[in-house]
């Protein structure tokens, strides 16, 4: 038994699991992960495109191969699509960025007519700024003087003294750097064009194999993370490429929508180059919280400097400061139903660690990207720590919860708990779902002994005041019940609405004795011989 091979097991067979690595060793293999990420950017960037790019198009696959269309087929034809409609979208935005370059120097007349407006108004405020601003201008000038001794890029050459020729002058000698020649223009025009060439191609590349070994290599991530237990391994990677592919197509169709919204809305009102604009809403809305803003400070500039007045950009504040939040709060909710899944810490600590690591394309790849890790890590065991650390799930459960606020000795904070709990279910629930199960916690740690007195003391004092304080509330909320109206056309019909009246009161007298009871019992409490006891 000792030369079979772990790898030559067949699937289905556990493998013993070694010791658990010491706190070291996740140091310095987080330090190597790092470390790769940064060096190999040139190819990981393009390969993270890739699998988002990917689980984007995987729908439009798959409703083409149950159309009857093979398999690469279908992958060729979705990426030519969406490559076409992306190098067409590059192009559009190209033309619009050489025409915004032409017209910029007439936009900075107008916007240093306005600068000047302000400037006076201010003069004539007070004057306070406009001496600030004269200080500041006059130290700055001041820091960039060039010293009394500097040298400037004339070299002098002083040559040795000749006793017979007597003393020579310096002479001054300027370098100039040589004219490029159209070879070196061309390489200069070829080094700025590769790289995004490269780029697209090396994304083209990962795309098209995700696509086409997309069952290839679901087989070898399971493989990797749990081969021992195919059926939970094949459910969880089945339901993360689900759930991810309807995450960013959903994503992306939204951003896209606010896009459209804003191009659209800039050509209305006049801002020049509004696609350019538009594609780039869409982009930067990729980036939580401060996306949206980004991307409206450059058409608001630009509304600024074309209009001689205020009254384009005062719409253009407003197109951004209403679709933004309708598009967020609305719409959003609405087509993914939840939001990304990210605690809001760990998005900013996300978007820290990708911009850090990858520039502005890390922040744009950020939330996607940490999407990703948080959904492995809810259906990979071996990641769960992920979703503990980056996900929006609460670490610990209302039990654990409460039963940590007792050993705190916190009930404040328990009572607060309590009261959202209240809100949707009722007290009894609270009391049966998270006081009983939060003492059972306290119950087991005191028979292992691992409590001591004064925390069994703080225990029992915290769970009598989060009682005490509950007291005024209902274990079940009453249920109202609704007169009947009368008919206006019967004769007996006031008398009829006074018996109807007076029977419903003693009725509703009666459930208010009896319905806590029956309220509490759940369905399996009342098969035959169930027990009910009824504390006095």
């Amino acid at each position: 038994m000792s030369n079979v091979r772990a790898d030559h097991l067949p699937l289905g067979v556990p493998v013993a699991p070694g010791a658990p690595p010491s706190a070291a060793e996740l140091v310095i293999v987080g330090f190597i992960i790092v470390v790769a990420l940064y060096l190999g950017q040139v190819v990981l960037v393009p390969l993270a495109l890739a699998v988002i790019l990917s689980f984007v198009l995987a729908p439009a696959v798959r409703v083409l191969k149950r159309g009857g269309l093979p398999n690469g087929a279908s992958v060729v034809l979705v990426v030519m699509v969406a490559f076409a409609i992306i190098f067409g979208i590059g192009a559009l935005i190209t033309q619009q960025v050489a025409s915004l370059a032409q017209e910029l120097p007439r936009y900075q007349v107008t916007l240093k007519e306005k600068v000047g407006a302000l400037r006076d108004a201010t003069a004539g405020s007070g004057g306070a700024i406009k001496q600030a601003g004269e200080t500041l201008k006059a130290l700055q000038e001041q820091l960039e003087a060039p010293p009394a001794a500097s040298t400037t890029t004339v070299t002098t050459i002083t040559p040795l003294p000749n006793l017979g020729a007597g003393n020579r002058q310096p002479i001054p000698v300027e370098v100039h750097t040589p004219a490029p020649t159209p070879l070196d223009q061309l390489q200069s025009i070829i080094a700025v064009v590769l790289e995004p060439l490269a780029t697209v191609g090396a994304v083209l590349l990962f795309v098209l194999f995700l696509l086409l070994q997309r069952e290839d290599v679901r087989d070898r991530a399971i493989r990797l993370l749990g081969a021992y237990d195919l059926e939970r391994s094949t459910t969880a990677m089945d339901d993360a490429g689900s759930r991810l592919s309807k995450y960013f197509l959903g994503m992306t169709a939204i951003n896209a929508a606010f896009g459209i919204v804003v191009g659209v809305g800039l050509w209305i009102i006049g801002v020049p180059s509004p696609v350019l604009w538009g594609v780039l809403a869409m982009l930067m809305r990729f980036v939580p919280f401060i996306g949206s803003f980004i991307a409206a400070a450059c058409p608001l500039m630009l509304a600024a400097a074309v209009d001689p007045g205020w009254s384009m950009f005062l719409w253009t504040l407003a197109l951004y400061a209403i679709s933004e939040p309708i598009m967020g709060s609305v719409i959003e909710p609405l087509v993914q139903g939840h939001r990304t899944g990210l605690s809001p810490l760990a998005i900013i600590l996300a978007a820290a660690f990708w911009t850090l690591l990858w520039g502005p394309i890390g922040l744009l790849l950020a939330t996607p990207l940490t999407v990703v890790l948080v959904v492995l890590g809810r259906h990979v065991e071996r990641l769960e720590f992920l979703n503990v650390m980056l996900g929006d799930t609460p670490p610990l459960s209302p039990p654990e919860r409460f039963y940590q606020r007792m050993l705190a000795g916190d009930p404040a904070e328990a009572v607060e708990q309590a009261e959202k709990f209240i809100k949707e279910q009722p007290l009894v629930d609270y009391y049966d779902d998270v006081v009983v199960e939060g003492l059972r916690l306290a119950q087991v740690d005191a028979d292992r002994g691992t409590l001591e007195p004064d925390r069994l003391r703080d225990i029992r004092d915290t769970a009598d005041i989060v009682i005490d304080t509950l007291a005024d509330h209902d274990l079940v909320p009453k249920k109202r019940v609704i007169p009947v109206e009368a008919k206006p056309d019967d004769e007996d019909s006031e008398a009829d609405q006074a018996t109807t009246a007076a029977e419903q009161e003693d009725a509703e007298d009666k459930r208010e004795i009896d319905e806590p009871i029956a309220l509490a019992l759940s369905e399996h409490w009342k098969a035959e011989n169930a027990v009910l006891c009824v504390a006095s």
